[in-house]
């Protein structure tokens, strides 16, 4: 039963599109009262973003994305143009403290008694420049903006020290800065400090017509390729009134599940070897290449960054790749079953997955653990069935889930959403409907908002998306590392410090995703 969101004394709208949304619009004060009930209720923040409205003759407008047992909720909150302001919702959804920190960063709207560390802002911007402001001059507002040292929290207290890693690590990863406060080789605390590859993204989104931009979206964060662009779609689509061909969205969700095997794949060779058993990564790196050469042959790409396009899919799938596809399932089945087997009997592997970075079930509550390790750690949504929508309202999607919260929970898990990515995407081409594979598209964009919400491989890939005189006003790409890069911290509490490449590859995180 949906809750009653009247009783704030908001204005509710229902948005239709693939992702049914209701609107509510609010004034600040309510804001935390109504939080605080969806969380009562058991419902999660998805994302938090603003938008500048003053060119128009507005001030900023706070989006907040809740979703409560009957889907997704977008509330709105209109902020003044002069010292906007908006109560704290950190306190309910810890999540939200760096969203609300980056949305001060790139716009200048405070969330009031929240962090003031910044988080986006690396002395990129002098100190009154917000670099998402419609008139942001680049050239003019380059410059230190405040002190260089970042305000760590601190650990005192006999035999404590720092461990410093990063931000630039000895491999080929995305810089990333963490803080261990540790005794002898104990984790006290770890703390992280993000937002080196803040690339402009949502500032070049304004830049775009709405479109052709599904290609950036697709750049977002490249293993994402697929969530990001489909996401992107979903919300162009729901503000146009689209409704691509069951064809489209069916070839739209193999490549979805094809992207998630590819990560999985990659992720557990990975781990394997962070556990000392190097033949696990040749093995499933060579499972992965397989599957990507597969792609390559299939769709002409390894991978799928502009497969997606508004109305559809670039190209169709003929017969002959359509039963290539097919065949290859049972024989990637079959190895899997083979390497699961050796996981779970592997002692050594055992030893170091079992018990290790656990997050339990209340604390994954807590926090707002979400996607592949929240249903690791007892968190059962996927948006591919909560909300879902086409073509899985249709597929019986049976997610993989522990309730252990550790590595080993969540090897298992990539696991069971290994065979399940095989089992969908065997009934996704043996069904495949015979339509079209790409719509037709207005010759105008509406001026509008919508939202595409999609399960990528780490979680629910969200965009909210404005349009204004046929090119966009505001994108706001959400990857679920905004929520899971807070409780990596927690994991690492009471474990040792060479665990923490374990830890941290069995999350395996998107910096890109979040560093916009």
């Amino acid at each position: 039963m949906a809750m009653d969101y009247t009783s704030f004394g908001q204005v509710v709208e229902e948005r239709t599109g693939a992702v049914p949304v209701r609107l509510v619009r609010t004034s600040p004060d309510p804001l935390q009262m109504l939080c605080r009930s969806v969380e009562e209720e058991g419902g999660v923040l998805q994302a938090l973003w603003v938008s500048d409205h003053r060119k128009s003759g507005g001030g900023f407008l706070l989006r907040v994305a809740l979703q409560d047992e009957a889907g997704i909720v977008i509330v709105e909150v209109a902020l003044p143009a002069q010292a906007p302001g908006y109560p704290s919702i950190a306190g309910i959804f810890p999540a939200a403290g760096r969203m609300e920190r980056a949305a001060y960063d790139l716009l200048g709207v405070r969330a009031e008694a929240a962090d003031r560390r910044p988080w986006i802002r690396h002395d990129a911007w002098s100190e009154d420049c917000f670099p998402l402001r419609y008139d942001f001059d680049s050239v003019s507002s380059t410059g230190p903006s405040t002190d260089r040292s970042y305000p760590f929290v601190r650990v005192t207290g006999d035999g404590v020290h720092e461990i410093a890693v990063g931000p630039v690590h000895a491999g080929t990863i995305e810089p990333g800065h963490f803080r261990f406060s540790v005794v002898g080789e104990k984790v006290l605390r770890l703390e992280e400090r993000l937002g080196y590859t803040h690339k402009g993204i949502e500032k070049r989104f304004t830049l775009l017509p709405a479109f052709g931009a599904e290609r950036l979206a697709a750049r977002v964060s490249g293993d994402s390729a697929v969530a990001f662009s489909w996401a992107y779609c979903m919300a162009l689509e729901a503000i146009c009134g689209i409704h691509p061909p069951a064809r489209a969205l069916w070839l739209r969700a193999l490549y979805l599940e094809r992207e998630r095997i590819a990560n999985h794949l990659g992720d557990l060779g990975a781990l394997g070897n962070d556990a000392g058993f190097g033949v696990a990564l040749a093995q499933f790196s060579r499972l992965k290449e397989d599957l990507i050469r597969a792609n390559q042959r299939a769709f002409g790409a390894r991978y799928l960054m502009d497969a997606i396009v508004p109305g559809g899919v670039v190209s169709d799938l003929d017969e002959s790749k359509r039963w290539m596809l097919l065949e290859a399932i049972p024989r990637l089945e079959s190895e899997l079953n083979t390497l699961s087997g050796i996981y779970e009997d592997h002692a050594g592997l055992q030893d170091r997955f079992s018990g290790t970075g656990r997050v339990s079930p209340g604390l994954a509550r807590q926090l707002g653990l979400v996607g592949l390790a929240g249903r690791a750690s007892g968190q059962r949504r996927d948006a591919r069935r909560d909300p879902g929508h086409a073509p899985y309202d249709t597929l019986d999607v049976r997610p993989g889930y522990s309730s252990e919260g550790d590595v080993g929970a969540r090897v298992s898990v990539r696991f069971q959403e290994l065979f399940e990515s095989l089992r969908l995407s065997r009934i996704l081409l043996e069904q495949l409907p015979a339509s079209s594979h790409r719509g037709s598209l207005p010759d105008t964009v509406p001026d509008g908002f919508g939202l595409g919400l999609v399960e990528g491989w780490r979680g629910p890939v969200l965009v909210g998306l404005e349009t204004a005189g046929g090119i966009i006003h505001r994108c706001h790409p959400h990857d679920p590392s905004w929520q899971n890069w807070p409780v990596l911290e927690h994991a690492m509490i009471g474990n040792i410090v060479p665990d923490f490449p374990l830890i941290n590859k069995s999350f395996n995180l998107s910096y890109s995703g979040q560093d916009l």
